[in-house]
This record gives C-alpha cells, sequence and structure tokens, in this order.
C-alpha cells in the first residue's frame, strides 16, 4: 500500500485495491476502526474518481457496511446498503447476482435490529429471484434460503426454518459433497434450529459430524472447526453436561482462538464468556467471574461499552458478582441500556 501511494499516488486503482485488501485484514483480526478508516478513503476516492454507480464504489459501500454492522452502527450500516442496493437495481437490474447480494446484505441488517419483518420480505425476493436465475441446486440459491431459514428462526418459526435447513442441507451434500464447508455450515444451521427446540440429541448427533469433519478438512484451529467446537460445547451445556464435555471444549476453543485469533478478537472474547458461564452453573464462582471479567473489559475495547454483546455479558456478571458489588455493576448496565435505547429512538420516525 505504501509503495503504491508513493509510485502510482493516493487516487490510483491499484492502490486502492492495495487498501481494501489491508482493510480486510483488519477485519479479519477484529480492528474495526483501523478498517472503517482505510474504508471510508476507498468508498470516497473511488466515489470521485469513478463516480457514485461504478461496480467498484458499490463494493467499497458495501465493505464500509460490512465494518459498520461488525461494530453494531446498524444505522450506518443501513444507510449504505440501501444506497448499494438502489443503485445496483438502478444499473444493473433486480435479477442481477450483484443486486441480489446488496438485497441479502441489507436484510442481514435489518435482522440485526429486529426488523424480521423487512428482512424476510427481502430474503424471499432474493431467494425466488435466485432460483429463477440460478436454479435451486445453485449454491447462491441455498445460501438465500439459509439467511432466510435465520430470520424464521429468530421469530420462533421453527417448522419453516427447519424445513428449509433440510432442504438446504440436502442439496448441498449432493451437489457439494458431505465434507464441503457449505455442507458443513447447512448442518450445523439445522443443529440450531434443533436445538432451540430442545431436540439435544439430533442437535448434539449433527454437531459432533460438523465438529469431526471441519477438523478433518480444515484442521483443529481453523475458525470454522472453532465454531463447530464451541456450537458443540453450547448444546452440551443446555443438557447440563459441563465438567466433561462442556468445560473441556471451551477450554480448547479459548486456547486456539487466543493463539490464532488474538486475545482481543471478538469470537476469542465472546469464548471466554461462554466458558465463564460454563464455570459458573459448575458453582467455581471466582473462576468465572474473573474471566468473564477479563472477556467484558476486552469487549468494551473492541466493540463499545454500548455493543449488545458487552451489554449480555454484563448482566450475566451481576447474576455471579458478591452482593457488595453488584449495585455499582447494575448501574454501569442502566447507563449502557439508557445510551442504546436512546440510540435507537433516535433512529425512529417520529
Amino acid at each position: 500500500m505504501e509503495a503504491s501511494k508513493e509510485k502510482l499516488g493516493p487516487l490510483h486503482l491499484d492502490t486502492l485495491t492495495a487498501m481494501a485488501y489491508l482493510a480486510v485484514t483488519y477485519s479479519s483480526q477484529g480492528k474495526w476502526k483501523e478498517a472503517e478508516s482505510l474504508q471510508v478513503q476507498v468508498m470516497e476516492a473511488t466515489k470521485e474518481t469513478l463516480g457514485l454507480l461504478h461496480p467498484s464504489t458499490l463494493i467499497a459501500m458495501g465493505h464500509l457496511a460490512a465494518t459498520h454492522r461488525n461494530q453494531g452502527k446498524w444505522k450506518e450500516a443501513e444507510s449504505l446498503q440501501v444506497q448499494v442496493m438502489e443503485a445496483s437495481i438502478e444499473k444493473l437490474g433486480p435479477l442481477h447476482p450483484s443486486t441480489l447480494i446488496a438485497m441479502g446484505h441489507l436484510a442481514a441488517t435489518h435482522s440485526n435490529q429486529g426488523k424480521w419483518k423487512e428482512a424476510e420480505s427481502l430474503q424471499v425476493q432474493v431467494m425466488e429471484a435466485s432460483k429463477e436465475k440460478l436454479g435451486l441446486l445453485h449454491p447462491s440459491t441455498l445460501t438465500a434460503m439459509g439467511h432466510l431459514a435465520a430470520t424464521h428462526s429468530n421469530q420462533g418459526k421453527w417448522k419453516e426454518a427447519e424445513s428449509l435447513q433440510v432442504q438446504v442441507m440436502e442439496a448441498s451434500k449432493e451437489k457439494l459433497g458431505p465434507l464441503h464447508p457449505d455442507s458443513l455450515t447447512a448442518m450445523g444451521n439445522l443443529a440450531s434450529t434443533y436445538r432451540n427446540q430442545g431436540k439435544w440429541k439430533e442437535a448434539e448427533n449433527i454437531q459432533v459430524q460438523v465438529m469431526e469433519a471441519s477438523k478433518e478438512k480444515l484442521g483443529p484451529l481453523h475458525p470454522d472447526a472453532l465454531t463447530a467446537m464451541g456450537n458443540l460445547a453450547l448444546t452440551y451445556w443446555n443438557q447440563g453436561k459441563w465438567k466433561e464435555e462442556a468445560e473441556s471444549l471451551q477450554v480448547q476453543v479459548m486456547e486456539a482462538s487466543k493463539e490464532k485469533l488474538g486475545p482481543l478478537h471478538p469470537d476469542t472474547l465472546t469464548v471466554m464468556a461462554n466458558l465463564a458461564l460454563t464455570y459458573r452453573d459448575q458453582n467455581k464462582s471466582k473462576n468465572a467471574r474473573e474471566l468473564l471479567d477479563t472477556s467484558i473489559n476486552g469487549m468494551k475495547q473492541v466493540l463499545g461499552a454500548e455493543h449488545p454483546r458487552t451489554i449480555q455479558y454484563m448482566q450475566a456478571l451481576t447474576n455471579i458478582t458478591p452482593h457488595e458489588e453488584k449495585k455499582a455493576s447494575r448501574n454501569k448496565i442502566k447507563d449502557a441500556l439508557n445510551k442504546s435505547v436512546n440510540k435507537i429512538r433516535s433512529i425512529i420516525p417520529k
């Protein structure tokens, strides 16, 4: 990037591409601020040199929107994604793959704000268009079906979600093979829906397969393998299998995440927090408090004190904090919640 700036200038397309790649690497490490700074520069430069409707400009806007979303900046992400979707419809047409991707990203941001109906409406359009344009077994169609299933799940429509997820899993196995990452993702999503219905054995059976296949295919330190281990640990936890099963897996995931992603990566911090809750349920209050406090401090630093995940685990901490500390902790949570609520109110039309 630095050499490109020096040799070609800050507005040259090769320079902007280099900046965009560095931003992606920052994002992969959870360094949202550094990624955001670069992505804003890339977006503004592409607007200036190529115009608002150029595909490269729309891609730059989409990347910045994703970084906003990863920081819980839903309003900023939504604003950009609406622009990208509208420009894609105008420039490429409503059935173009890039337009469908833009609609899917906006739907995901709607979901993150609990706007299930808006998300569902877009996802149905994407799914139907993908079926028509690409066919039922195309990976993009299966992805669209999976996203719609997730929105059904978030509304408690377990049967609708399960029906779609079974189709996605079977089609992925047929089209891509049982060990393909997309097949494993589909299996994991179905297992999650089973878990949400209290079908622990069905969920556990699938998650064991996903974990073993991920380790074999990707290696034990790959993020997907760690996610699979964490999901299986959660199912063990839901069945009260805390010591041997849940704790053992969570310790492995935490150590591997620290090594692979770094101690301040959001995934590492979440794993730490979940392990702390497993300690709590075994009455290991001291271990639970120390680990959860470390995790929360990291989340405040990386995600911010008002991020929903930070608030969620702050609330959990009050339940295992000695009585004399609870009042001060509750006040901190109350302040964070008030700020979060005020931020939400500011974006709701009068």
